[in-house]
């Protein structure tokens, strides 16, 4: 058993193309199906978050306004 691809024969490049080929439509597919289904419902119930006032906190764990 030899563990070069230099010397293998043509059916095990054929076999390695073959698994190359099959993992990349698994990767695609699981892209196409891992999307957002509805783009109005998910904005809906995002929520905002504003900024408030800027704080300081000291060591003690004190604020310091």
């Amino acid at each position: 058993m030899t563990h070069s691809l230099i010397g293998a024969d043509r059916t095990t490049h054929l076999k390695i193309v073959a698994v190359a080929l099959a993992g990349a439509i698994a990767v695609i597919l699981v892209g196409i199906t891992a999307r957002v289904t509805d783009i109005q419902s998910a904005s809906a119930q995002s929520v905002v978050v504003t900024a408030g006032k800027p704080a300081a906190y000291t060591a003690r764990g004190t604020m310091v306004r």
